[in-house]
């Protein structure tokens, strides 16, 4: 923080001395926030062997006579014919995102059911020297799992749309799916993730003081349009969403 504020300080000390302090907007915000903000609270887990647990017991399903290998496939006892694993890929970093083989709301159950059901073991923050243990953490990490049909509509899409994963899953504060040394990730639906601040400066342009107003990264681009003058609707993202510009402007 030292340092970013050392910065800001740099470019305002040339903006003085250019003569432009007093037609120059400064905004600062971030694309995103970490989580855990507290270091005390990860708990790092591998999803390697979540995931090969949840293909195992999708293929001793599928055929209880058949031999698992959840790495790659599982073998047909009998025929030799082979099953592919359900959970084919995904990005899990602090969320879980699946996309699965058999796409259908069936299967989608499948993974959501054992991820809640198992536990995963979590390593616990270390990177002080302090040597905390591991810990079991219920849900497989998850907090909610969204399946199939709640996924795609978590994510304001159709069931058909094939972008969206087939299992979804917010994880309880804390956890990141790692094998390193990571001590917070971003991506996920947690409000270390999504709160982010944002500071307007634009003399006898905006008001002094704060806004406890509900407001987002997006209403950044309209609000430099009506900064420099121009109309925020002649963006296509306003007209059609409806994005308003940042509360205070004059």
């Amino acid at each position: 923080m030292q340092y970013v504020d050392a910065q800001l300080q740099r470019m305002v000390d040339r903006i003085r001395r250019n003569g432009l302090a007093s037609s120059t907007a400064i905004i600062i915000t971030a694309k995103h926030g970490q989580s855990p903000q507290n270091p005390l609270l990860l708990k790092r887990i591998d999803d390697a062997p979540i995931i090969s647990a949840v293909n195992e017991a999708w293929c001793e399903q599928q055929n209880p006579t058949a031999t698992p290998d959840p790495t790659t496939y599982c073998t047909n006892g009998l025929s030799g014919g082979t099953i592919t694993p359900l959970i084919v890929a995904g990005t899990d970093d602090d969320l879980w995102q699946s996309y699965l083989s058999v796409k259908t709301q069936p299967a989608a159950d499948f993974v959501k059911h054992y991820l809640w059901h198992h536990s995963a073991t979590a390593v616990l923050y270390n990177n002080d020297g302090v040597n905390r243990g591991t810990e079991q953490v219920a849900h497989s990490g998850l907090a909610t799992i969204y399946a199939g049909d709640d996924a795609a509509h978590f994510f304001g899409v159709p069931y058909s749309d094939p972008r969206h994963p087939d299992v979804f899953g917010r994880v309880q504060v804390g956890v990141v799916y790692t094998t390193g040394t990571k001590i917070a990730e971003h991506g996920g639906d947690n409000p270390g993730d999504r709160d982010v601040p944002i500071l307007v400066y634009a003399p006898s342009t905006v008001h002094h003081g704060a806004s406890h107003r509900w407001v987002e990264t997006t209403q950044v681009a309209p609000t430099i349009l009506q900064l420099l003058g121009l109309n925020p609707r002649a963006l296509q993202a306003v007209q059609q969403e409806g994005t308003r510009v940042l509360p205070g402007l004059r």
